[in-house]
């Protein structure tokens, strides 16, 4: 086919026009960003964590027999000593029963001191002396039952400490067993606070801790006293326990405190704004990474430690050098074209 002279320098326009159009619309379609450029930087090996107040020992007091509940020591909160009593069931029932007992146990004992006697006089069978000790010896025993009975209608305080929680009101009616009150023994307290599995490593029995309580204002040092064997099936965490003395009794069970150790010495690695951080439905964690050759950014997958103040330690899946995206990340996705602005 022959072209015109002038339909060749319409194409030839044409060729060029579509040309310069494509590269203006990939870059109207990018996403503006800001980026930064990784470095390692000095880590803190302080290990920073958050726990509650518990109570050195704590026991769950209730009544060995049941019965109605006739007089409370203490109320919620206040201090009870060692010894002290805390409550009592009405008696009633069990004096008369342990009187019965012992009229009861009284009478067998004559009984068998008569033929006693005539046991030894011939006039008793050795059968009939055998029954008589035996029914004394059961008296007896019954004796001490009823006693014991009505010694623990009455409930005693193990340890001096708070009366942390009372689940019964005067007048009620308890079972035997039921628990009742909490107490604890606060001269001594301990933090109770979860460590990551990755973490535990530096942390031994004996270490010191710097502990606040903001309740109080206060700051105080405690001494690593327990470090847990087994890790929360959830969190892949453990348990540590930091013991604390409570002079003035001003610590109190339930308060939060926030716990600081001296880890490792400092070591360097890589920190980022915790908001550069993207979770994905599986919960897994990625960064967005620029390449600046082909002006995109990918999602990479990365591993996280510690946090530090508002920044967190990314312990693999970034290198230094590599480019990061610090805003306009949450318009992205993985590939996407990009425009960087600053």
């Amino acid at each position: 086919m022959k072209y015109t002279p002038f339909l060749l320098v319409m194409l030839l326009i044409a060729s060029c026009t579509g040309n310069r159009e494509q590269p203006q619309a990939d870059q109207d379609s990018a996403v503006a960003v800001e980026v930064r450029t990784i470095a390692t930087q000095k880590i803190s090996g302080t290990i920073s964590l958050s726990g509650t107040i518990e109570g050195k020992t704590t026991v769950r007091l209730g009544f060995l027999v049941p019965g109605k509940v006739e007089y409370i020591a203490k109320k919620e909160g206040e201090l009870i000593t060692q010894g002290q009593l805390l409550s009592q069931l009405e008696p009633t029932n069990y004096t008369l029963a342990q009187k019965l007992s012992t009229v009861q146990a009284d009478a067998t004992k004559d009984e068998l001191d008569r033929l006693a006697r005539m046991y030894k006089q011939g006039s008793v069978s050795e059968s009939d002396y055998t029954q008589a000790s035996f029914s004394w010896q059961q008296a007896d025993l019954q004796q001490k039952l009823q006693q014991k009975n009505l010694t623990d209608t009455k409930l005693y305080s193990p340890l001096t400490g708070i009366l942390l929680n009372k689940q019964v009101e005067v007048g009620e009616i308890i079972a035997a067993g039921t628990p009742l009150f909490v107490v604890a023994d606060i001269k001594n307290v301990t933090v109770s606070a979860f460590i990551p599995e990755g973490e535990l490593h530096q942390i031994k029995l004996g270490q010191s801790a710097e502990i606040s309580i903001a309740a109080l204002n206060k700051n105080f040092t405690g001494k690593v006293t327990e470090v847990g064997a087994i890790a929360d099936a959830t969190s892949r965490a453990f348990t540590i326990k930091i013991e604390i003395e409570n002079n003035g009794m001003l610590i109190r069970p339930g308060m939060i405190a926030e716990v600081k150790l001296a880890g490792n010495q400092n070591e360097t690695g890589i920190l980022v704004p915790v908001e550069l951080i993207v979770r994905d439905t599986d919960n897994q964690s990625y960064i967005y990474v620029s390449d600046r050759d082909k002006r995109k950014a990918f999602k990479r997958k990365v591993s996280l430690g510690k946090m530090l103040e508002n920044k967190i330690q990314v312990i693999s899946g970034l290198s230094a050098g590599e480019i990061i995206v610090t805003a306009g990340q949450s318009k992205l996705s993985d590939g996407i074209n990009i425009t960087v602005v600053k």
